[in-house]
């Protein structure tokens, strides 16, 4: 393209979600109970963690603390927008600026969320193996500089992508096939060869996700070694107990992205359906399914509904 005939871009219209055009409301209430769902499971999951204290002394529900808070925001990022353009298609523009911060947001936490997976399985893998150590390898103050080192992990991660996507000139189309700024999509609207981001992006992701996923694999192996070394059947089911949900949740945290960052030339519906389960319905799972798999928390939560109705009763 002629360098004297580009015009850079300032706003982008993002594409929404496919197959919503239709109905709108229909989608527009759906997304804003699964929204609530989201913010209220996880409020739910902080507040009865920090009011009970058998449970925030411990290292594994500070992580779960930081985790449930990170989902809220996740689900922040996107959703909110995606509920404005629901109601009205002119609220589906975005400044350039304000897809930067969004594109920024949106890998610095869930890049986060990826780390902080990695340190809970090594959290799960002291408590299992290394149980007369384990007060001692993480206290309150190893817990905190790992809790610190996957935030500061993730905005790292965010920068590079954000600042290697935005340095590349805009000058048209602006309509990103997507439902918010993520780099794929907005990448493909760049006047000049992206050669090089694609690769960075694959390349990158596929590190940190591959590196991050395979520390959980050897972490689970040698916990299932552990485990299968227990004598009594109520021992290895305890044991097994505190493990499955955050297994579940790898799983489903770990499988859409690498689908979607090693698939980039996927079709925008396949893209979009893949993204919205760990972008919106992930978070939403969350909650439920630590709430469900873990008999601590549940009888905390007893607890704390058990003091709400006395409280109530006076």
């Amino acid at each position: 393209m002629d360098p004297n005939n580009q015009t850079e871009v300032k706003v982008f219209i993002l594409g929404g979600l496919p197959n919503t055009a239709e109905l709108p409301l229909l989608f527009f209430f759906l997304f804003l109970v699964i929204y609530l769902l989201t913010i209220l499971g996880n409020l739910l999951i902080l507040v009865t963690i920090l009011l009970e204290p058998q449970l925030h002394g411990l290292p594994m529900y500070f992580f779960l603390c930081n985790l449930s808070f990170l989902d809220i925001c996740l689900s922040s990022v996107t959703v909110p927008k995606i509920l404005a353009g629901f109601i009205m298609l002119s609220y589906r523009t975005i400044s350039f600026g304000g897809c930067a911060i969004q594109l920024y947001a949106f890998h610095f936490i869930g890049s986060t969320e990826c780390f902080l997976y990695t340190v809970m399985a090594y959290d799960r893998y002291l408590a299992i193996c290394r149980p007369l150590n384990y007060a001692t390898l993480m206290n309150r103050r190893i817990c905190s500089g790992l809790a610190a080192g996957t935030w500061f992990a993730g905005s790292f991660h965010a920068a590079i992508h954000t600042s290697l996507t935005f340095r590349l000139p805009y000058c048209g189309p602006n309509r990103v096939d997507y439902f918010f700024c993520d780099i794929p999509p907005v990448v493909k609207l760049a006047c000049a060869d992206t050669v090089v981001n694609h690769t960075v992006t694959v390349v990158n992701n596929g590190v940190v996700a591959s590196g991050c996923f395979a520390l959980i694999c050897i972490s689970y192996a040698y916990i299932a070694s552990a485990i299968l070394k227990i004598k009594t059947t109520e021992g290895r089911r305890r044991a097994f107990s505190t493990c499955s949900a955050h297994l579940i949740l790898v799983l489903l945290y770990f499988g859409p992205p690498v689908f979607i960052y090693t698939h980039p030339s996927s079709s925008d519906a396949t893209y979009g359906t893949v993204a919205v389960f760990y972008t919106i319905i992930t978070p939403m799972l969350n909650p439920f399914i630590y709430t469900m798999r873990n008999k601590e928390v549940q009888r905390a939560l007893r607890k704390l509904s058990g003091r709400h109705i006395a409280s109530q009763d006076r």
